[in-house]
């Protein structure tokens, strides 16, 4: 007989499954995670676990494993994609679409109300305050990530070859992100030929799983009928997604021009929703090149800003794209003078629409191949490359933030000693005593708020 856990939740019986859920049960939960999902992916995976695999047990342990490696090694964020991949399999096609929506619809709301409070009031000393402390935090964060990741990834010299030649290429060459993770590609593609044991990945998960009781979706419950594979159902989904990137970005180059900033947002942030391998992260420093640099919709220093509103806020770190649309949109007025708050929530709508529909299709898509087989799904030796380059990739990242957070006027000037301070406070609370991100990031805000009322 299976045993339970001392951690079991003591309302259910070890050894009766739980009682069947409503898609209108299962919405009022997927809500409720949409606020309380901090912590980045991370964070937002161990969340789920424990509600879904030991308390409620709408899912086994085994099951939610397989489905979190297949959403690992798809571009964009696998927590969301895993949201909607267990809602899919509960309760059908739109299951799938309530869970993945609900996911980002709170971070939404709030990132449009705080991105415009930004805007309006952010000279206010209060709000500069709250943001020169939690800058250089997000520094020693972006560090920490590298430094995950890294541990996880380097497990050799190919793929400390990979990230060294990764970091110089986009340090000292500018090289593109998509370019970087083409080469990485072909690398893994050649190597993993060659050298095989080199290029083999881990995974990443516990080789041991924990049983907690029967689950609603067991090891040996039978595929559901919608979750099986059918030419039908593949061509179906393919062709609604396509109309729902369609209809509105023909609206906008009908209504707008394809050189109108809303259109160009639209295409930008598709562009990006395909080129997320290893999460939000890696992607930034492409949103940067394209936003600040290419479109000018964000100056460097908003980019910080609005990835350190993303740390603090539920819902995938990648949200930080919603600022970036909002702030893009009412500073470029795209609807006028007199509409500047509209513009940008418009702007982060349509950003936040093209970023995360290529996720829904890949998981209604894609699931019914995964369902077809419950074996362990592994990294191929392409994904290992790519993953390995993405740590140069982040690394060059905190080195960006580092620059402008220490020295905001440039390299030849005096280094801003309190936020260097600030920066290793925090390093030495995330590396040292393994506290929580948003605890660091709330006592680097109070003491920015400090430092620029009293100094």
């Amino acid at each position: 007989m299976t045993q339970t856990p001392h951690n079991a939740p003591a309302n259910h019986h070890a050894d009766e499954p739980p009682s069947p859920v409503s898609l209108a049960q299962a919405f009022w939960f997927w809500l409720k995670l949409g606020f309380i999902s901090f912590g980045g992916p991370a964070g937002q995976i161990s969340i789920l676990h424990q509600e879904l695999v030991e308390q409620r047990r709408w899912i086994s342990e085994r099951r939610f494993l397989h489905a979190l490696n297949y959403c690992m090694v798809l571009p964009g964020p696998e927590a969301q994609q895993l949201v909607t991949y267990i809602g899919w399999l509960m309760h059908k096609r739109w299951g799938g679409v309530v869970a993945g929506a609900l996911f980002v619809l709170p971070s939404l709301l709030i990132l449009i109300g705080l991105s415009w409070i930004y805007l309006a009031f952010g000279e206010l000393p209060l709000v500069a305050g709250l943001f020169y402390g939690i800058k250089p935090a997000v520094t020693a964060i972006v560090v920490q990530a590298a430094h995950r990741i890294g541990s996880r990834a380097l497990k050799n010299n190919f793929l400390i070859a990979i990230a060294a030649a990764s970091f110089v290429a986009i340090f000292a060459l500018n090289v593109p992100f998509p370019i970087i993770v083409v080469v990485a590609a072909l690398v893994g593609l050649i190597g993993g030929r060659m050298s095989p044991a080199s290029f083999s990945a881990s995974g990443g998960h516990a080789s041991t799983q924990a049983s907690f009781g029967p689950a609603l979706i067991d090891d040996d419950t039978p595929t559901p009928l919608h979750a099986l594979f059918t030419w039908k159902r593949l061509m179906k989904v393919l062709l609604i997604g396509a109309a729902l990137w369609t209809l509105p970005m023909a609206l906008l180059v009908m209504q707008h021009g394809w050189d109108h900033t809303l259109t160009q947002m639209s295409w930008f942030f598709t562009k990006s929703a395909l080129l997320t391998f290893g999460g939000a992260y890696a992607v930034l420093p492409y949103v940067y090149q394209g936003a600040v640099e290419h479109f000018g919709w964000v100056t460097a220093t908003q980019m910080m800003d609005g990835l350190a509103l993303g740390e603090t806020t539920p819902g995938p770190l990648i949200m930080v794209v919603a600022f970036v649309g909002f702030v893009g949109g009412y500073v470029k007025a795209v609807l006028g003078p007199d509409s500047l708050f509209l513009a940008g929530a418009l702007a982060a709508t349509l950003v936040t629409w093209f970023t995360f529909l290529p996720s829904f299709v890949f998981i209604l898509a894609g699931g019914p191949f995964v369902e077809s087989t419950h074996n362990d799904l592994k990294f191929t030796a392409p994904l290992t490359a790519i993953t390995a380059a993405v740590v140069g990739v982040i690394l060059n990242l905190a080195l960006f933030f580092g620059y402008h957070t220490l020295w905001p006027h440039g390299l030849g000037e005096a280094l801003d000693v309190p936020s260097a301070l600030i920066a290793v406070g925090a390093a030495i609370a995330l590396f040292k005593y393994k506290r929580n991100v948003m605890h660091v990031i709330g006592a680097c805000g109070i003491l920015g708020v400090l430092i620029k009322l009293w100094l």
